[in-house]
C-alpha cells in the first residue's frame, strides 16, 4: 500500500498555488505589454521563457527539498489554478481598470 505524506503534499500545494498565481499574473502582464508595443512576439517569448523557467525552477526546488509528494501537490495545484484562470478568462471577469 502506498503511504501518502499529506504534510509534504500540502506544502507542495501551497507552493504550487503561490507560483501559479505569479505565473498567471505574469501572463496577464505580459499580454498587456505585448499588445501595447511594436515587438509583440519578442515580449511574449520573453514573458513565456521567464515564467516557465521560474515555475520549473521552483518545482525542481520543491522536488529536491520536500520530496515527490510535495512535487505532486505542486503540479496538481498548477492544474487546478489553470482551470480556475481559464474559466475566469472565458467568463471575461473584469479585473479592474477601465471598463
Amino acid at each position: 500500500m502506498i503511504v501518502v505524506d499529506w504534510t509534504e503534499f500540502g506544502l507542495g500545494m501551497a507552493a504550487g498555488v503561490g507560483m501559479s498565481a505569479i505565473f498567471f499574473l505574469g501572463l496577464a502582464v505580459g499580454m498587456q505589454r505585448a499588445l501595447q508595443t511594436q515587438g509583440t512576439v519578442r515580449v511574449l517569448v520573453l514573458s513565456a521563457a521567464l515564467r516557465i523557467a521560474l515555475w520549473l525552477g521552483v518545482g525542481w526546488c520543491v522536488l529536491t527539498q520536500a520530496g515527490p509528494w510535495a512535487f505532486a501537490g505542486y503540479g496538481i495545484a498548477f492544474l487546478v489554478c489553470r482551470s480556475i484562470a481559464t474559466t475566469l478568462a472565458r467568463l471575461a471577469v473584469p479585473w479592474g481598470g477601465a471598463e
